[in-house]
């Protein structure tokens, strides 16, 4: 099981180079690794079970971030709506590429914060408000998928760790917490 012992930390130099692309189909390895990826997710947002294995709670991850070189990211986006059963965005995305995506930026009130930062990075981080993407899942099927908001923010943040780039290296350095004109804060009300 994948614990945050096995998540490498910002300066470590995997985290700054570009991953491998991975060749269809994946091999019994590299599946399982993807599984694991994914269970790491659920399990880290699962109060008492984090708590036993003592894991930060994640909302995706990179293969890299667990010292992998390789294009694979899992994501575990669970729902807004108390009543669901189902998680908004949950799957395994290899070869993960943004094909097309809104002109409108978004970011998270808060900032964003990575299982490879031990330290809070204040700053808003522009993301695109809707993408379309293109995967491979764990069994090799092409897929294509919309996404927009917060599991997108969640996909460009992973995507951007398999291109050697970490969230804070977009926040603006002379003026962390200063609104680019036309960005949108996620959630607020004000747009």
């Amino acid at each position: 099981m994948i614990t945050m012992k096995d998540v490498i930390r910002e300066g470590h130099p995997t985290l700054r180079i570009v991953a491998e692309k991975m060749t269809i189909p994946l091999n019994d390895e590299e599946k399982d690794l993807a599984k694991e990826l994914l269970k790491f997710l659920k399990t880290s947002q699962d109060p008492e079970l984090a708590e036993k294995y003592e894991l930060r709670p994640g909302v995706g991850i990179a293969a890299p971030q667990v010292n992998v070189s390789k294009r694979m990211i899992a994501v575990h986006v669970p729902s807004d709506d108390p009543e669901a059963t189902e998680p908004e965005f949950s799957t395994v995305l290899v070869n993960p590429k943004i094909i097309s995506h809104s002109v409108q930026q978004t970011c998270l009130p808060e900032g964003e914060g990575c299982l490879s930062v031990d330290r809070e990075i204040p700053g808003y981080v522009p993301r695109h408000k809707r993408i379309r993407i293109e995967y491979f899942d764990i069994e090799g099927n092409k897929q294509k998928k919309r996404l927009k908001d917060f599991p997108a923010i969640v996909v460009q943040h992973e995507i951007d760790h398999l291109n050697g780039v970490m969230f804070f290296d977009r926040i603006d350095p002379d003026n962390p917490l200063a609104l680019p004109e036309g960005l949108e804060v996620l959630g607020s009300e004000e747009q």
